[in-house]
């Protein structure tokens, strides 16, 4: 028999309180910093704010991945999905509807768009897209949480 109750011990049971403290607020600071990551990328192709190109620039750069991609509509959906759809998981609006869509663009991007230029973000690879890839299916699987309008309203796609 085992004497397992769910919860292993810490290694350091002085910080017990500190976990505790923030074991509430730890997944909203998750959620509202991998959404609000995404907006000035978005205001990047939208707005040309922060360095961005132009639309042109943008549609030539996705073509390179296909044909398929080389069009100005997707320049204006990713930069739309990447500004609203960080809000909206930021502020935990819409949230796992917004995930979804932003954790299948990070796919996208760690397996057709990163993928040939190898692993290392350093080399343009498949690093950053692939670690907000993950947390994006984290918050996709868990939804609002704390501290949002979807829990403000009680209500959650």
């Amino acid at each position: 028999m085992s004497n397992y109750t769910g919860k292993l011990p810490l290694y350091a049971p002085a910080f017990e309180k500190i976990y505790a403290t923030f074991e509430n607020c730890a997944y909203p600071v998750l959620r509202i910093m991998i959404g609000l990551l995404f907006v000035p990328h978005g205001m990047q192709k939208l707005f040309q704010m922060f360095g961005g190109r132009s639309i042109a620039e943008y549609q030539t750069s996705f073509g390179r991945m296909g044909e398929f991609w080389g069009s100005p509509f997707w320049a204006y959906y990713i930069g739309s999905l990447e500004f609203f759809g960080g809000l909206l998981v930021a502020f935990g609006f819409c949230t796992r509807f917004a995930a979804t869509q932003l954790f299948l663009f990070m796919a996208m991007a760690t397996f057709v768009g990163n993928l040939p230029r190898g692993w290392f973000w350093t080399n343009g690879g498949s690093e950053a897209a692939a670690s907000w890839m993950i947390v994006l299916w984290y918050v996709m699987v868990k939804g609002s949480g704390a501290f949002s309008v979807d829990k403000a309203i009680g209500k959650e796609i």
